[in-house]
């Protein structure tokens, strides 16, 4: 097999655990809690601080993937989370769990911005399918961290080997990055060549990260709460709840695969957000259905799933894409991670749960209006015309 797809096939790996580790905060919130004494809104600090750690280890690795071999790092940084993660459901003190969230957020951030960095460089102008075959398999990881969270808790009735089961899986993936040699950083294209920094258009799409990755890690981290809190589910069934947009998000993905190769970034983009407005809008309208709880979820997991593998593609279009840019939309992300959920969980104790749905419409429709005002301010290649002959 073409060494390519090998080294397509392990950065998918380590993002089906990152897509696990990251998926699993949400349903063994309740249960950290316990762990450390703490309530909702005191536990749920461990998002702010998380993305704290995500930030400083995307900014900071967005770097050092353009000075180093990539793969070296990536595997350092399973092995650290591997490590760590062990720890995570032991400690019964709230600041100790704090500390370790941080720095797992930072392994994280370093692993998320190796995967599409490198991803980007090994497979270059074809990179579309493969970067949404990325995030499709991180569908896939936030798909089974519930059901695993479940079965887990069916089992023992605690969740400790959720985090043990994560820890196990990461040294085998580092195996696996080590031994494969590093995509090189990309030459600068032609069109590029002698261009000023683009300050605008990369701050306009970390805007954009900030909002997709705050809606998005806030409705799949608060969903479990919501529903069993509303009284609209028991714990097991708002573990599958958060299984099934999880999955919807997945199958979007990979369909995405296919839909990248046909529909320009922008038309897949606008087609997301579209869906994205409907079907929370439709969970807002009947709070208390289960039934459109479960339908409004499902749709939101499909819409949401090409959002950021196409934001991406999107970028890559219209700017020559380093590590550090990369960093940047990671550190976005962070940001997005890190504030949006800490605003619900505070607003989830004093206001109370619909106000997790009022707080991630929201920042959907802000999403949206940042990405028009990308359109606004970056200029496309000419190389996006030739892509696309059709015009679609």
């Amino acid at each position: 097999m073409n060494q390519k797809y090998l080294i397509t096939a392990v950065y998918y790996l380590a993002f089906i655990l990152l897509g696990l580790t990251l998926a699993a905060d949400g349903p063994t919130l309740l249960k950290l809690a316990e762990h450390t004494s703490s309530k909702i809104n005191e536990i749920s600090w461990i998002f702010f601080f998380g993305s704290i750690g995500y930030l400083a280890g995307s900014y900071t690795s967005g770097r050092l993937y353009d000075r180093m071999p990539g793969h070296q790092l990536m595997a350092g940084m399973l092995v650290l989370m591997g490590i760590l993660i062990v720890f995570v459901p032991l400690t019964t003190s709230l600041p100790v769990l704090i500390g370790l969230v941080l720095v797992l957020g930072v392994a994280k951030g370093a692993i998320d911005v190796g995967c599409n960095t490198l991803m980007l460089w090994l497979h270059n102008e074809q990179v579309g399918p493969f970067m949404n075959g990325l995030h499709a398999f991180f569908g896939m990881g936030a798909f089974i961290a519930p059901l695993i969270v479940a079965r887990v808790l069916n089992v023992t009735g605690d969740i400790n080997w959720v985090f043990w089961i994560f820890s196990i899986a990461s040294f085998p993936i580092a195996f696996l990055v080590w031994r494969w040699p590093s995509p090189q950083p990309r030459a600068v294209p032609e069109e590029h060549q002698g261009a000023a920094f683009p300050v605008l258009p990369v701050a306009v799409m970390v805007a954009c990260f900030i909002l997709y990755v705050g809606a998005e890690v806030s409705y799949g981290n608060w969903i479990y709460a919501y529903t069993f809190k509303l009284g609209l589910g028991t714990e097991i069934t708002a573990n599958y709840l958060t299984s099934a947009f999880w999955g919807a998000f997945t199958l979007s993905r990979l369909f995405g695969i296919w839909i990248s190769t046909r529909l320009k970034p922008l038309t897949i983009l606008y087609l997301d957000f579209a869906g994205c407005i409907i079907s929370v809008g439709m969970i807002m309208l009947a709070r208390d259905s289960a039934a459109l709880l479960w339908a409004g979820s499902i749709l939101l997991g499909i819409s949401y799933a090409s959002i950021f593998p196409t934001f991406i593609t999107l970028a890559e279009e219209r700017m020559h894409i380093t590590g550090s840019i990369t960093g940047l939309f990671l550190v976005g992300g962070s940001l997005g991670g890190m504030t949006i959920p800490l605003l619900i969980g505070q607003a989830f104790e004093k206001i109370g749960p619909g106000a997790m749905l009022e707080i991630v419409f929201t920042t959907i429709v802000l999403n949206l209006l940042a990405l028009i005002l990308f359109t606004r301010v970056s200029t496309s290649p000419a190389r996006e015309v030739d892509k696309n002959p059709a015009g679609i």
